[in-house]
């Protein structure tokens, strides 16, 4: 319970913490946020990690000059950008990898191994995938767990590789320029905590949407 407490004491005065790790590390503020948001999209481990909070509030505090102007929302977006782009390409690569394992593993247990239902994951990310990855980088927990079924999927690497720039492109520039130009005006810099509850409630509104209309279409079938 209290390892909770603290987790969420960090999100919810996310920039608090920012600006105590900026006046400590300086430039170095670069690479702690990078291996956040690489974290936080290239690896299934860590979906609780904070993205789309954590580029708003580090557009607040690049805007308000912490740590002496330490933070520039140029090399900001640039940074992110990265980070966001070669995690969502490991956690590919690393979904990839395993679903030539579960392949080989099929030829190798036919009886046990639907290639029917796999081929059809496939042809659908193939098909869907692209506009998948976009939306996906926009939802939290999706956005982890996107690229490495992709992998899996076999999803062509060029196709899947374009969708996800685009994705990444926008959601960096639009909660870090959002931070940057509305982070530090009174009504929000008094109500982060609210605000920054906003955003985490907006980002799983589509998980939540999609579970009530699953469940409401089960009660249908059993009409």
């Amino acid at each position: 319970m209290e390892i909770l407490s603290q987790f969420l004491d960090i999100i919810l005065h996310l920039d608090k913490h920012l600006a105590v790790l900026v006046a400590e590390y300086g430039v170095w503020i670069y690479a702690i946020l990078f291996a956040i948001i690489f974290c936080e999209t290239g690896l299934v481990v860590t979906p609780f990690l904070p993205g789309d909070s954590l580029l708003f509030v580090a557009g607040a505090l690049a805007a308000e000059g912490v740590g002496g102007g330490a933070v520039d929302i140029s090399v900001l977006i640039a940074v992110l950008l990265s980070a966001a782009v070669l995690g969502d390409n490991v956690n590919y690569w690393i979904g990839r990898w395993f679903g030539l394992k579960v392949l080989r593993w099929g030829e190798a247990a036919p009886r046990f191994f639907n290639r029917a239902a796999y081929d059809k994951a496939h042809d659908f990310y193939e098909r869907w995938g692209g506009q998948m990855m976009m939306i996906a980088r926009f939802i939290p927990l999706v956005r982890t767990f996107a690229p490495f079924v992709a992998g899996v999927a076999r999803m062509t690497y060029l196709h899947y590789f374009l969708f996800d720039f685009m994705g990444a492109l926008l959601w960096v520039f639009l909660l870090t320029l959002a931070g940057y130009w509305f982070g530090n005006l009174p009504v929000v810099k008094n109500n982060l905590s609210f605000v920054i509850l906003g955003i985490i409630a907006v980002s799983l509104l589509p998980i939540a949407i999609g579970w009530l209309r699953a469940r409401l279409a089960e009660r249908e079938d059993l009409i």
